[in-house]
């Protein structure tokens, strides 16, 4: 019985944290889901632990968490977040709102994705509703970019994990016609992806992450689509990438390849192997040199211009 009073008092203390560390909540969509499937039994879930962890299941209606910055105080730069967790849930606090914090304290404007999580008892194709919910995410974020201090040519992508996976779909299918829009560009000017499922291919992809998103027997026609390494062109946006050496959950051959596929075409990348860490580490593991990725972003998003 006391374990379960402590649960509940940190999830309550987790969801009174967050509701005052963001200024506001907001609907991804206005009215219907594109494609989406009525199903009244499929609700969504939070969920935390003794840690402090946060997390949510069946994602059903995207929102975005909103984390702005007094324009005095801002460079008007803005990053859209998507937090990982291999296409099943979201590890909101950890790869969402930690970061947006941590974004706010260098100037930047942060927006944590509550994606939808691919799933056919709400979507007719679940391959594609999380990209519809990362696309409609960046462009209300420039159509929205004077009303909110923000650069509209200044506004990147961050994704951690399967989040990260998501955050490269965007970079490299910003253009792709996954539901009726208006004409606002989708394109990311930038992405920071943290320990990224790049690849759907059999041997590089994690598996969880492919199965959650493509099902158990995907065509080659659709690995190879979201197989993101495949898909960089000369108009892919800049990356900085950092994982540890020692992930034993999604390959390093993933932002490996997708760092030789921005030099092919080159593109400005940058990418940081820490040699411990393991995977899911967040703003950092005390005790090992990757706890530092932050200040290597920092100055990269200087040297880029975003800072």
């Amino acid at each position: 019985m006391r374990n379960l009073i402590a649960v509940t008092c940190m999830y309550v203390l987790i969801l009174a944290s967050i509701s005052n560390a963001q200024k506001e909540v907001i609907n991804i969509w206005k009215g219907k889901i594109p494609d989406s499937i009525e199903n009244k039994n499929y609700k969504e879930e939070d969920l935390s632990n003794a840690e402090g962890i946060y997390q949510i299941r069946r994602v059903k209606v995207p929102t975005l968490s909103i984390f702005l910055r007094p324009k005095e105080n801002s460079d008007g730069t803005a990053v859209v977040i998507c937090p990982g967790g291999g296409y099943m849930h979201l590890a909101f606090t950890k790869e969402g709102i930690e970061v947006a914090k941590w974004l706010n304290s260098i100037g930047v404007a942060a927006f944590v994705l509550k994606y939808r999580l691919p799933s056919d008892q709400i979507m007719k194709d679940k391959t594609i509703g999380p990209l519809q919910d990362a696309q409609e995410a960046m462009r209300i974020v420039r159509r929205k970019a004077k009303e909110w201090n923000i650069d509209p040519n200044k506004i990147g992508i961050m994704g951690f994990s399967a989040g990260g996976h998501l955050a490269a779909t965007l970079c490299t299918h910003y253009n792709a016609k996954v539901y009726d829009s208006d004409t606002t560009s989708a394109k990311p000017d930038f992405s920071i992806l943290l320990y990224p499922v790049i690849s759907m291919k059999p041997g590089i992809t994690h598996y969880g992450s492919m199965e959650s998103l493509l099902g158990k027997n995907p065509t080659k026609e659709k690995i190879d689509w979201f197989s993101n390494e495949l898909q960089v062109n000369k108009n892919t946006p800049p990356a900085f990438l950092a994982l540890a050496g020692d992930d034993n959950v999604v390959p390093i051959q993933n932002s490996i390849d997708y760092f030789l596929a921005l030099k092919k075409y080159k593109i400005p990348g940058e990418l940081h192997i820490f040699n411990q860490g393991g995977h899911g580490f967040g703003l950092g593991k005390k005790g090992t040199t990757q706890s530092n990725w932050s200040l290597l972003c920092k100055a990269w998003m200087k040297v880029m211009g975003f800072l």
